[in-house]
This record gives C-alpha cells, sequence and structure tokens, in this order.
C-alpha cells in the first residue's frame, strides 16, 4: 500500500459520493464503518456539489486522508484513516474536521477604539 494507491481510493470515495451513491462509498469502508455508516453519513453536507482530496500522508501503520466535501448548505472536512485489509487500502476511520475560527484582528479592534 502506498500513498498513490491510498490517494485512488480516497478519490472512488469522494467520486461515489459526489455522485450521491453512499452504497459504493461504503465499498471504500471496513466492516465495522460499514455496520455503523448512520453516524458517519449523518455528519456528511448531502447532497454534495464538490469532494476533493486535500491532502494523503503516511502516520505510523496508516495513511491519513484529509477530504473537503462541500453541500449546498455547509462543507466539512473530514479526516479518513486508511490500512490494508484483504489486501487493499480501507478506510477503517473518519471524523470531522473542526473549523477553527479566525483570530480576531487586534489590531482594528484598538482602531476602533481610538477613534470612538
Amino acid at each position: 500500500m502506498d500513498e498513490q494507491t491510498v490517494r485512488a481510493h480516497a478519490q472512488a470515495y469522494c467520486d461515489a459520493l459526489a455522485a450521491g451513491d453512499v452504497g459504493r462509498a461504503a465499498q471504500e469502508m471496513s466492516r465495522e464503518l460499514q455496520a455503523n455508516l448512520g453516524p458517519l453519513v449523518a455528519m456528511l453536507p448531502l447532497p454534495l456539489t464538490e469532494a476533493s482530496i486535500e491532502s494523503v500522508e503516511m502516520a505510523g501503520t496508516a495513511y491519513l486522508a484529509v477530504l473537503s466535501l462541500v453541500g449546498d448548505e455547509r462543507s466539512i472536512r473530514l479526516q479518513t484513516r486508511w490500512k490494508e485489509r484483504d489486501g487493499r487500502p480501507t478506510m477503517v476511520e473518519a471524523s470531522h474536521v473542526p473549523e477553527v475560527p479566525p483570530a480576531p484582528d487586534i489590531a482594528a479592534g484598538s482602531q476602533e477604539q481610538e477613534s470612538g
């Protein structure tokens, strides 16, 4: 299993979700994730208007792929962990990556106080 192979399977997952085919997307998941598909699907901004891979990198014995999933109402970043199962990359974990709110602009705040 290498980065290119993991990327291909992550792209197949993205393509299936973008097409609205959750069943096909589930084929990339471990049996454990397939058994608990409801909570994973509930966090997705379905229907998707865009699904892409932000990054794929080695992390110990697994690969982490961060996916950008965009729907009509909202978008999320999904961190997925891939391990080799039955001779192919398989998604074994998925979690929502919380968005970090932008830091307040302290300089702008101090200018407002001075002029007010």
